[in-house]
């Protein structure tokens, strides 16, 4: 870990005043500091931790790595960057991708521009002057004209809702929260509740040291293997030749990936041959499955076969015929909550030591002094470990007060659910800008390619309102509705909303029940975009306060 990029400042009166704030030191967030840079603006980045790296400086729990691969995971901005690094495996972990954001901090000369341990409370947008303030929860005030929130889609963690948590006497975990100098199982008894795809890249390193392991799930996810592996010399070097037209491809993709097209149904083809199809993708990479045929993710007949596959293959891989059925999911499509990779969840289970409750047939109850209780009885263990995610999309922006005009808060126009522009601004909340916000690919692509894409979008907004002489950028009320319209009719068209996923909110108990990401498909959402910037930005009101 390096040193801390700039001494926090101590809580004062005075009011800083720069052109630009960023909220958030991730990925997004220090490539916005370097475009704001690049157009001449004083601008500054505000994180909340103790270093720079967003997700991957939080998430440092065992096993904890991108399922999207290396070479794709990485800036496309710069050549000279993308022909410098080497990474080390197909996937890479977390160790890895954060020193190849300090790399990148380092290269670009970014660390003076951010402002470390600073967590903001409140942004506030003043109608009169076109500016926001914005308050730390230290007291610090800034007054920025532009207001970037690179806050991150899954930054705000949660715990299950069951009472007596804070009644446990052992260790209490949660993989969003890890403790950054590890955590040593050996010789102990561990529950993990939770299997979303932190549960299942944690639980196989977990259980290589732990005397007993249990693992609670409530839903089963479809995982892949994703037979990682190191990577060759020659295999960068050939992905370095092409990578222009490689990143050409992704930008054009559906998943921000490039994969071939699919051109039939799998309901036209036999079923020798949509095995083999099937089988051909088979731990290739994260979206091979789902986009083998033209209707996976439209018609549920054609989904279940992907679904049978998988539950095949789970079935192969356990070896007690009951685990292999709980561990089959069958309440959701295959693909409409994130699929995950894994190196050896499923196998992990064939372990005399791990043991897996089925929290439908026997639902948690409470936790206790000395363990976890379910309907039927109580666990005995020493460390907890809460692999329970996070409110998505909308829980980091819930968590500061954002007002826009006339003081309406952020929270009170969402009530019934995020409504955006793109996914990158809110009507009525001027200057103000989501990096990958509900309303856009975000979580359902490459992270890398949606974050460059906004990131230009609103540089290049910004660089035109001011050569236009104007200061204030907002979208229009019928251009947010057009858009959240559509993106509403083309998650409706999927079968996404049938799952009751964190996509959806519904892993948190009273948020609307609404499809947040756009499923469109990253090429012909950022067509459009590049469409709206060569037009003037319609949708866009410009003006000077």
């Amino acid at each position: 870990m390096t040193d801390t990029l700039v001494q926090s400042t101590r809580p004062d009166t005075a009011v800083r005043r720069v052109d630009a704030l960023v909220v958030g030191a991730g990925l997004s967030g220090l490539y916005m500091l370097h475009r704001f840079r690049g157009l001449g603006l004083d601008a500054v980045v505000l994180e909340a931790g103790s270093d720079i790296g967003g997700t991957w400086f939080w998430n440092r729990y065992p096993g904890a790595r991108c399922d999207v691969e290396s070479m794709e995971y990485s800036y496309s901005f710069s050549p000279e960057l993308e022909q410098e690094w080497d990474w080390s495996e197909k996937y890479p972990t977390q160790p890895e991708i954060l020193r190849y954001v300090h790399h990148v901090a380092d290269r670009f000369g970014l660390r003076d521009g951010v402002r470390l341990d600073t967590r903001v409370a409140s942004a506030h947008f003043r109608d009169a002057e076109g500016r926001w303030t914005v308050t730390t929860e230290s007291g610090e005030r800034w007054d920025t004209e532009q207001l970037v929130m690179a806050t991150g889609c899954l930054s705000t963690s949660k715990l299950p809702e069951i009472p007596g948590i804070d009644r446990f006497g052992g260790r209490t975990l949660h993989t969003a929260h890890w403790p950054h100098e590890g955590v040593d199982f050996t010789g102990r008894r561990v529950a993990v509740i939770g299997t979303g795809s932190s549960g299942i890249q944690a639980i196989p390193l977990i259980a290589d040291e732990a005397a007993d392991l249990t693992v609670f799930q409530r839903t089963a996810n479809f995982s892949m293997p994703a037979n990682n592996a190191p990577l060759s010399d020659e295999a960068q070097a050939q992905r370095k030749q092409n990578y222009r037209e490689h990143r050409r491809a992704a930008r054009e993709s559906g998943f921000g990936v490039p994969v071939p097209e699919a051109t039939r149904s799998a309901l036209e083809v036999d079923p020798e041959e949509r095995r083999a199809q099937y089988e051909s993708t088979w731990g290739r990479n994260l979206v091979g499955l789902l986009t083998s045929y033209t209707d996976s993710i439209v018609d549920a007949a054609a989904n279940e076969t992907a679904a049978d596959f998988v539950r095949d293959k789970i079935r192969e891989i356990v070896d007690d015929p009951e685990t292999a059925e709980t561990l089959c999911p069958r309440d959701h499509p295959f693909g409409t909550k994130r699929p995950c990779l894994d190196s050896g969840y499923y196998a992990t289970f064939n372990r005399g030591h791990v043991h897996l409750v089925d929290l439908k047939k026997t639902p948690l109850t409470e936790v206790t002094e000395r363990g976890v209780r379910t309907t039927e009885r109580e666990y005995e263990v020493d460390d907890l470990v809460f692999a329970t995610g996070f409110d998505a999309m909308t829980g980091s922006l819930a968590a500061i007060d954002i007002r826009g005009r006339a003081g309406r808060a952020l929270t009170d126009k969402w009530a019934g659910g995020p409504v955006s522009h793109l996914g990158l601004q809110v009507a009525g909340f001027p200057n103000l800008y989501t990096i990958t916000g509900p309303g856009s690919p975000s979580v359902l692509s490459n992270m890398m390619v949606s974050i460059e894409q906004h990131v230009d979008f609103v540089a290049d907004a910004v660089h035109h309102a001011h050569q236009r002489g104007d200061t204030v950028v907002e979208s229009t009320e019928e251009a947010e509705r057009a858009w959240t319209d559509h993106v509403r009719e083309v998650g409706d068209y999927t079968l996404y909303p049938q799952a009751d996923s964190w996509y959806m909110g519904a892993n948190v108990p009273g948020k609307p029940r609404v499809f947040m990401a756009y499923i469109g498909g990253v090429g012909a959402y950022r067509q459009h975009c590049d469409q709206l910037a060569a037009d003037g930005y319609p949708g866009f009101a410009f003006s000077a306060p």
